[in-house]
């Protein structure tokens, strides 16, 4: 039976989902009230508090936690954000959060697991130093651990690889297989190997290359979650389809013919981006898929469009914006999710968080074996 969590900058609770049922919330925490306000409605209980996280005391946490999940903000280590890092007043949440861990541990309640979640422009931060002080902090606080960057497309038709950082109890024993003697498989390409290798030795000593197999490869096509009468969004007028394909290029236009020559329905994603033309100027593009995945979901604040869906049938190409309920889909959550009402929101909630069959492949491959040696070592003492 896994333990108890603490979920940190818990948005939508899509860490919840993807640990699963057999999980006890015992706190979790989000400073936003309307993703807090989507949080109770699917998790009624009273576990969460809303507030930021430089609010919360050692005192507001209840019992000690197994595992403690925090996805903490993203926009000043993302690519598209200002590069702020972990100075930035957003993702600096990492540091406060890290002060409630420090506090537990003093108090005798240090959590057996901490996973972090963030984008993977969090190795490259400040040319890695933002990477190196989350390790240096974990080490610090008494703690082993390893990274893993797993894309979402294992599970679900959207491209959205993240970093998992995992780290263990120094005096945690492992189970048999999961700790690796290097890097291997599709979990840790040559950007994590170069973060670690830029670690300060005393921290690089701490590093665990978590040993994990790539999955089954996905059955799912994007096609198959997108909707044909969607409630929350319109489809464009044929007017406004014509201005989309105008905003494409000659390749990305002749990715539109073939779809037409391939018959049937054939459903692509677009994004619009500022490129260069021939001229050097600046414009927008828009930027079309077929190859059956979503383009990762983005919030405007992270410097992004929304993205939008075409689908072509024969010789008609339709268009309109991914509805709110797809976007849920793409992140794994069951139609049975309640969304807000508001696309906006909904699109920020979903957009922000976590693959939840990421969250549940990390639970059964690591932090639940992880949890079972830990009780079997404390059943033999």
């Amino acid at each position: 039976m896994p333990g108890g969590f603490y979920e940190f900058f818990a948005g939508g609770g899509m860490a919840r989902a993807g640990l699963g049922e057999r999980w006890r919330c015992l706190f979790a925490n989000d400073f936003s009230r309307r993703k807090a306000a989507a949080y109770r409605r699917n998790w009624p209980g009273g576990k969460l508090r809303c507030a930021d996280v430089r609010e919360v005391a050692t005192a507001d946490l209840p019992g000690r936690a197994d595992l403690v999940w925090a996805s903490f903000p993203c926009q000043d280590l993302s690519l598209a954000g200002g590069g702020a890092g972990l100075g930035g007043p957003r993702s600096g949440a990492f540091w406060p959060f890290w002060g409630l861990m420090k506090g537990l541990a003093a108090e005798g309640r240090a959590p057996g697991i901490v996973v972090l979640e963030n984008v993977c422009g969090t190795l490259a931060s400040h040319e890695g130093k933002d990477f190196a002080a989350i390790c240096e902090a974990m080490r610090d606080g008494g703690y082993r651990f390893g990274a893993l960057v797993v894309d979402a497309a294992f599970f679900v038709p959207q491209s959205r690889p993240r970093l998992f950082v995992v780290a263990v109890r120094e005096d945690t024993r492992l189970p048999a297989g999961l700790v690796g003697g290097g890097p291997r498989g599709p979990f840790h390409p040559r950007t994590l190997e170069s973060a670690c290798r830029r670690l300060p030795a005393a921290a690089r000593d701490r590093w665990i290359w978590w040993a994990v197999d790539a999955p089954a490869a996905r059955n799912g096509r994007l096609s198959d979650l997108i909707e044909d009468e969607p409630g929350s969004v319109r489809w464009h007028t044929p007017a406004e389809t014509r201005r989309l394909l105008s905003m494409m290029s000659g390749g990305h236009l002749a990715k539109v013919r073939e779809a037409k020559r391939r018959g049937g329905r054939v459903v692509g994603a677009v994004y619009k981006r500022t490129r260069r033309d021939e001229a050097g100027r600046r414009v927008q593009r828009a930027e079309v898929r077929f190859d059956g995945v979503a383009g990762c979901l983005r919030t405007p604040t992270g410097g992004s469009s929304r993205q939008v869906i075409v689908v072509v049938r024969g010789g008609e190409v339709r268009s309109r914006l991914i509805s709110s309920r797809e976007t849920a889909r793409l992140m794994g959550l069951p139609d049975e999710y309640v969304l807000p009402e508001n696309y906006n929101e909904a699109y920020h909630l979903t957009g922000d968080g976590v693959a939840v069959p990421v969250v549940r492949f990390l639970a059964h491959e690591i932090f639940e074996p992880v949890l079972a040696e830990t009780k079997n070592v404390r059943a033999a003492a």
